[in-house]
């Protein structure tokens, strides 16, 4: 009987090791992240004008953790999900004020057809454009500088995102894009308060890239501006030519309605902008990539239309750990105040019509 019943749990046991290695094989499930720290000087500081040097986290790549999965459900098609979240690892405090995962947070299917996603999500642009800026979309040194809505998120988004070779198209809706907004996103009856929606396509074809994209959004609320409107529409182009690689690019946004383009004077008739950039990377050797960028946004019916200047080196000690270090420089035009971003925003870091210089020495950790 002792035998037989060790025969039972040996077997029980075999049973258990083999049902948990074809699990394992069907499903993975990841943690990673990257932790990205700086000390950075910026002089001519809103008010009094004086310069700062601090700590700064998120230069040149949000600092963020995560985890991610996928489920082969058999037939080609699998299930995925993914939760980051967003962290300031000089004071240890989580981003996006304070979400848990305020990155990312969606879950979906993907077959042949493509990936159908449903969460908090990246926007149209934000998608497409770190392959198109010559900054990788670097928080405080790129077009973000210029235009966060390169680095749109949006709630309760409903996305589509296809690869067909080099051709990759997507189109998301969001029923509420800002969920902190009161009475801004899903109000009953008023499908169209916080919407936002849009979408991109990419194509490459050896060694050059194209690609447009197009997004709407809503800011208005229950009690204000309820048709407030922002659209834009971009274009932006690479071409590789050896070890250098060229960069251009430009995005129309125009607001009605009592909606609002960051950076332009007050006046319904001036809520537009022209945002025009160029730059070329040039990895010099295999650990060694130079970066320079400029960036230029002209608004509607106004003067005051600023420069945003960059230089960047990047060092690569591993595939994973990277030092860098970044020179930028804004140029200011009558009313005009772009800094480099702080705080949530990029405009009124520095005084009206006053010039900025940053700079900042970093490294950059993934995992």
């Amino acid at each position: 009987m002792k035998v037989r019943t060790n025969a039972v749990k040996l077997l029980s046991a075999s049973i258990s090791l083999l049902v948990s290695g074809a699990a394992s094989a069907q499903s993975s499930v990841t943690l990673y992240g990257v932790v990205d720290v700086g000390v950075e000087f910026a002089n001519h500081q809103p008010g009094a004008g004086d310069t700062v040097a601090r700590v700064s986290s998120g230069n040149i790549a949000g600092s963020r953790w995560g985890i991610r999965g996928t489920e082969d459900l058999g037939g080609g098609l699998k299930a995925l999900f993914v939760l980051e979240s967003g962290f300031d690892p000089d004071t240890g405090k989580s981003g996006q004020a304070g979400r848990l995962f305020g990155r990312s947070a969606y879950v979906g299917l993907v077959g042949q057809w493509g990936s159908i996603l449903l969460g908090r999500q990246q926007g149209s642009f934000f998608d497409f454009v770190g392959n198109f800026d010559p900054m990788t979309l670097a928080p405080k040194y790129s077009v973000f500088t210029q235009d966060a809505a390169y680095v749109q998120r949006a709630d309760n988004t409903v996305k589509y995102v296809g690869n067909f070779g080099g051709l990759t198209v997507s189109s998301f809706y969001s029923f509420g894009a800002d969920s902190t907004v009161v009475n801004g996103s899903e109000v009953p009856g008023s499908p169209k308060l916080g919407r936002e929606f849009g979408g991109y396509i990419t194509y490459n074809l050896r060694a050059l890239s194209l690609a447009i994209a197009y997004d709407e959004l809503n800011t208005g609320t229950t009690t204000l501006n309820p048709d407030a409107t922002a659209r834009r529409v971009t274009a932006a182009a690479t071409y590789a030519i050896g070890p250098t690689k060229l960069f251009a690019g430009y995005r129309w946004a125009r607001a009605f309605d009592g909606g609002i383009i960051p950076g332009s004077i007050a006046g319904n008739q001036n809520q537009g902008s022209n945002l025009y950039w160029a730059g070329v990377n040039w990895q010099v050797t295999p650990a060694i990539v130079l970066t320079g960028a400029a960036y230029y946004q002209d608004f509607k019916n106004t003067g005051s239309d600023p420069w945003l200047f960059v230089l960047n080196a990047d060092y690569a000690f591993s595939k994973r750990t990277h030092a860098y270090s970044s020179i930028g420089y804004t140029k200011n035009k009558g009313t005009s105040n772009l800094g480099f971003f702080d705080s949530g925003k990029s405009f009124e870091n520095t005084n009206p019509g006053q010039n900025q210089l940053g700079a900042v020495i970093g490294v950059r950790h993934s995992f």
